[in-house]
C-alpha cells in the first residue's frame, strides 16, 4: 500500500517543515513494525520549494490471513478472500489507516514540540493514493472529500487495459489537493474515509471504535452531508454502534449551535444514576443452563464430551455436588490449555481426584465413558460433518449410555438478530451446519426413540417470539422402562459375578 503527502513552500516557510510536522526526518528512511507488516517512511523529494513524504506499507499476507481468522464472528470480511491471494496487501484500506495513525500519531493530534506554531497553519497539500477501493465509485469519493475542502480527482482503474470492454474495477487512483486545511485535518480525514470507501475492516469492530470515530471526526463529521453513511460504514454497519455514534454527533451539533459544551446539554441524567448492566455473555448463560439441568437431574458423575479449553469443567468443579468430572476432547492442544486453566499441577489432592482429562474421539465407542450419570455435548455436534453424526450418536447413546445427556447447538433462525453476522453466514468458521428449531427437534426425537430416551427442549438465552433463542438445548433422560431393564441387567451381572467368585473360592 502506498500513499504520498506533498506540500510546497518558500525560503521563509520551507516545504521541509513537513518533516517537523510528521516527526520524521527528510534525510532518513525509517521503518516501523505493525501487526500486519512493516511501514516505511521516506522522502522522494525534500527541498525548500517542495517536499514529499511517502508511506509504504509492506503487508505480510500470511499474517493477515492468520490473524484474520477467529476475530469476532468469522474474522474480517475480506481478509480470507481466496486465502493468500487477495487485494488486502495492495489496495489502501483500514490497514493503511491504522498505519497512518500509528506512524503519524503526533501529526494527527496536531502536536509539534520543536515548532509549535506549525500544526495550526493551513498549507498547500497534495495527497496521492494510487490504488483505493471505492465501493460507490468516483461519485462517492467526491461526495466524501469535496465537502471537506478538497479538490478531488478520482480516476477509475480499468480491470485490464488490454481488454477495455471489461470495464472499470472498483478501484480509483485518488489525488486530493487543498490550500485551506492543516496537515492534522488531512490525516484525520484519511483515517476515517479510507476504510469507509473500502467498506471493510481488517479487525473486529467494538464499542471503542465509536470514540475513535468521534475523535478523528471532531470539527468536520457532525456537519458532513454524508454523516450517516460514513458512520455506518466506519462501524462495519453495526446498527447499535451506529445509533450510539449518531446520537453523540447530534449532541455535538446542538452544542455547537448553542455555543455551549456537550455536558451542558447532555445533563438530563446524572452520571451516578446510570444503572444499565452489561448483558450476560451467551457462553455464560449456556454454562449456567447446563449446570442447572445437571443439578435437576441429580447427576454426580459427569462427562464433558468435546470439553475444549475446559470452561464447563471449571464451572462444575466449583460445585461439590459433582463428585467426578471427566473432560474429553480429540485435541491435545485444547486439553493442554484446559489443564493450565484448571491449574491441575497445583490443585490439591482432594480436588484433583474429582477431575480427569482424556483424549478421545466421539466418533468411536470408548469403554472409559461407560457408567456415568450424565454427559454434556455443548456446542459440539455442529462441528461434525453430517455423515459422522450417526457414529457420535451410537458412541454416546448406544455405547456409553449415561442416564442423562444434554446437547446444545446454535439456533440458525436467531442469526438474523446478530447485527454483525452477514446474511447466510454461520456463527463460526468451523461449523459444518446450523439447525433450525424444527430440524434440531426432529434429530433429537429420532435419537431418543432409537435408544430408549425421553427428550425435552429448553431455550438458552433470550427467547425471541419470532425466531426463538440463540441456543437450543435438548435434555435426554433414559426412559423408565429402559432404566429398569438396565438396572436389572446390572444387578443380574453383579449377582452372577459374585456367585462365580464364591464357587471359584470354594473349589
Amino acid at each position: 500500500m502506498f500513499l504520498t503527502i506533498s506540500t510546497t513552500g518558500d525560503p521563509e516557510r520551507p516545504a521541509t517543515d513537513l518533516g517537523f510536522l510528521l516527526h520524521k526526518h527528510p534525510g532518513k528512511t525509517q521503518a516501523f513494525s505493525t501487526s500486519y507488516g512493516t511501514a516505511h517512511v521516506f522522502y522522494p523529494q525534500a527541498d525548500a520549494e517542495r517536499c514529499t513524504a511517502a508511506l509504504l506499507l509492506e503487508v505480510d499476507a500470511v499474517a493477515l490471513v492468520r490473524r484474520g481468522k477467529g476475530k469476532g464472528r468469522g474474522g474480517a470480511p475480506d481478509a480470507a478472500l481466496a486465502q493468500y491471494v487477495n487485494d488486502r496487501p495492495y489496495a489502501a484500506s483500514s490497514l493503511l489507516a491504522v498505519a497512518l495513525s500509528g506512524v503519524f500519531s503526533s501529526a494527527m493530534r496536531g502536536v509539534c514540540a520543536t515548532k509549535p506554531e506549525l500544526p495550526a497553519r493551513t498549507r498547500q497539500l497534495r495527497i496521492e493514493v494510487p490504488a483505493l477501493p471505492a465501493r460507490g465509485g468516483p461519485g462517492l469519493v467526491r461526495a466524501l472529500f469535496e465537502p471537506l475542502g478538497w479538490t478531488v480527482s478520482a480516476e477509475p482503474v480499468a480491470l485490464d487495459t488490454e481488454f477495455p470492454q471489461w470495464g472499470d474495477s472498483r478501484y480509483v487512483s485518488l489525488v486530493l489537493e487543498s490550500e485551506t486545511l492543516t496537515l492534522a485535518e488531512a490525516l484525520r480525514h484519511l483515517y476515517v474515509l479510507l476504510p469507509v470507501l473500502d467498506d471493510a475492516k481488517h479487525y473486529w469492530v467494538s464499542s471503542d471504535e465509536v470514540d475513535k470515530l468521534l475523535r478523528a471526526g471532531e470539527g468536520w463529521l457532525p456537519d458532513h452531508p454524508e454523516q450517516k453513511l460514513i458512520t455506518s460504514r466506519y462501524l462495519s454497519r453495526r446498527w447499535s454502534l451506529t445509533r450510539q455514534a449518531m446520537e453523540r454527533l447530534e449532541l455535538v451539533r446542538l452544542a455547537e449551535a448553542d455555543d455551549s459544551e456537550v455536558e451542558e446539554i447532555d445533563n438530563a441524567v446524572a452520571a451516578e444514576a446510570e444503572t444499565e448492566d452489561r448483558p450476560t455473555p451467551l457462553a455464560v448463560q449456556r454454562r449456567d443452563a447446563i449446570v442447572a439441568a445437571l443439578t435437576e437431574a441429580g447427576a454426580a458423575r459427569v462427562l464433558d464430551l468435546g470439553c475444549g479449553q475446559g470452561q464447563l469443567v471449571q464451572a462444575l468443579l466449583k460445585d461439590p455436588r459433582f463428585t467426578e468430572i471427566v473432560g474429553v476432547d480429540v485435541s491435545m492442544r485444547a486439553l493442554t490449555i484446559a489443564s493450565r486453566r484448571l491449574k491441575l499441577d497445583r490443585m490439591g489432592e482432594r480436588q484433583a481426584s474429582r477431575v480427569r482429562l482424556l483424549q478421545g474421539s466421539l466418533a468411536y465407542t470408548d469403554t472409559r465413558l461407560k457408567g456415568y450419570d450424565a454427559a454434556v455435548l455443548s456446542e459440539v455436534i455442529e462441528h461434525l460433518d453430517l455423515p459422522r453424526l450417526p457414529a457420535l450418536e451410537y458412541a454416546v447413546f448406544g455405547s456409553a449410555r449415561p442416564r442423562t445427556v444434554l446437547v446444545t447447538t446454535p439456533n440458525v433462525e436467531y442469526n438474523v438478530r446478530w447485527e454483525s453476522l452477514p446474511a447466510g453466514h454461520v456463527r463460526h468458521g468451523d461449523h459444518r451446519f446450523e439447525w433450525t428449531r424444527e430440524e434440531f427437534r426432529g434429530w433429537a426425537s429420532q435419537v431418543a426413540e432409537r435408544h430408549g430416551y425421553d427428550v425435552r427442549f429448553t431455550p438458552v438465552g433470550p427467547d425471541d417470539p419470532e425466531v426463538g433463542p440463540p441456543t437450543q438445548m435438548a435434555v435426554f433422560e433414559m426412559s423408565t422402562a429402559t432404566t429398569t431393564t438396565t438396572e436389572a441387567a446390572t444387578a443380574t451381572a453383579t449377582t452372577t459375578a459374585g456367585t462365580e467368585k464364591k464357587e471359584a473360592k470354594a473349589a
